[in-house]
């Protein structure tokens, strides 16, 4: 404990000589998101960066996400704590094998889950998060046909709540793919009052079971407004740290996962690769340093400008 409220000391004292500020997303480790200036989700985070007056931006989540900032703020500097810090889905929609796959649907309006890299973005019409998704497709006319990517479970979700037919890249999160439906019956008939909530990364047959179905802040603001006091969480672990502090009061239970780990919840690997420690070495050093080129910043933003212009 004194260890990590040195290393916090540091941070701080080191954030405010370099005119920093640290983002953090929901899944972050809980003594990160404590340090943090700012923590949210994916649009919630992207709005921050946009409107940021730092000099330095430290994006304690995974490496996407930096990108994004980046993309933003192309003449200020974004720090990774760790550069290997990535995501199933964004590593599992390459530039090289997506641009092949859009020559099948040239008429087709390309909307991009922002869980993917910058170069994707700049193949992208419109990026959209977990949050606006819904309302990004019903923006688009309905004469227009549609690819999605990369997350095929958060597109099938998009498809029954918009009514409109997709073509969906076979991406997923492997965070959100690993609830245990089983598991998930039998916490649910040991907690009868409890209700469930799930992001829609999740497949569909967890989605089915959730009395609500929305983003990381969806979900925390869904859950500050309802008169139940038990939830079962369908999403990363990380998001208990925040959530309980808003509503401390309340029985928080993490959706289990199909595998026999720690905590019996679903973590995500590349998340918890950040540390204070690695924070603080990046911040000091000023280093894993995100540089993109010109030319990727300039096409990527327009997606990007057009989702947060929504």
């Amino acid at each position: 404990m004194k260890e990590k409220n040195v290393l916090q000391q540091k941070i701080f004292a080191l954030k405010q000589q370099k005119k920093a500020v640290i983002l953090a997303h929901y899944y972050q480790s809980p003594e990160i998101q404590e340090i943090a200036d700012f923590v949210g989700d994916s649009l919630e985070l992207s709005r921050k960066a946009a409107t940021t007056n730092a000099e330095i931006i430290v994006f304690a989540g995974v490496y996407f996400m930096a990108e994004t900032a980046k993309v933003l703020n192309p003449n200020k500097v974004v720090l990774v704590p760790d550069v290997n810090a990535g995501c199933s889905l964004a590593d599992g929609c390459p530039p090289d094998k997506f641009r092949d796959f859009l020559k099948n649907y040239p008429n087709h309006k390309v909307v991009t889950y922002i869980n993917c890299s910058a170069e994707i973005k700049t193949m992208s019409d419109y990026v959209c998060t977990s949050s606006n998704a819904v309302k990004v497709i019903n923006a688009i006319p309905k004469e227009e046909n549609i690819v999605f990517a990369p997350d095929k479970n958060l597109g099938k979700y998009l498809i029954k709540e918009t009514g409109r037919d997709m073509v969906l890249w076979e991406g997923s999160c492997v965070v959100h793919e690993a609830f245990s439906l089983e598991k998930l019956i039998d916490l649910y008939q040991k907690n009868p009052d409890a209700v469930i909530v799930a992001h829609p990364e999740s497949e569909a047959h967890i989605l089915k079971t959730a009395q609500y179905i929305g983003s990381t802040s969806g979900m925390i603001n869904y859950i500050k407004a309802s008169p139940e006091t038990k939830f079962i969480i369908a999403t990363e672990n990380g998001i208990l740290h925040k959530m309980q502090q808003e509503v401390p009061h309340k029985i928080l239970i993490p959706a289990p996962s199909k595998e026999d780990n720690t905590c019996a919840c679903s973590e995500c690997a590349f998340m918890k690769m950040n540390s204070l420690e690695k924070l603080y070495q990046c911040l000091l050093e000023e280093s894993p340093e995100v540089l993109l080129a010109d030319e990727l910043i300039g096409k990527a933003q327009k997606p990007i400008q057009r989702m947060l212009k929504m």
